[in-house]
């Protein structure tokens, strides 16, 4: 195995991905690792790379919002790289913001039906 590298199984561990998750993240370019013969082998690049990709996922991003933002570095650099996360992390707020509200109005939503309803039987509602 080449020095300071990751095998397929160990990459699979350290971020506790399927193989079918990793081979599908080689498949649409997200990752490029070594190949020596069947074997694949992943570096310093490849392991933050994938730190990048899921954190992305957590994020809400797509994979292909998670690509293109990957390739600006190697095509136009880190300046520019960073301009764009600016912008997607502007956007993505604004749609976590807005899922909250919802989510908020839906918990308060279900607090009064369920109040309603233990009133109704004469039986306290409990809970939050």
């Amino acid at each position: 195995m080449p020095e300071n590298q990751l095998t397929f199984k160990e990459m699979c561990e350290r971020f506790d991905v399927t193989p079918r998750t990793l081979r599908y993240y080689e498949y649409i370019e997200l990752l490029s690792p070594i190949k020596v013969g069947r074997a694949r082998f992943y570096g310093p690049r490849e392991v933050a790379r994938m730190t990048l990709i899921l954190r992305g996922r957590r994020f809400g991003f797509s994979l292909e919002e998670i690509r293109q933002w990957l390739m600006i570095y190697s095509e136009k650099g880190t300046s520019e790289q960073n301009q764009v996360w600016i912008q997607l992390a502007n956007r993505q707020l604004g749609v976590l913001n807005q899922q909250r509200a919802e989510l908020d109005a839906t918990i308060e939503d279900l607090k009064s039906l369920r109040d309603s309803v233990a009133e109704m039987i004469g039986k306290p509602a409990g809970g939050q």
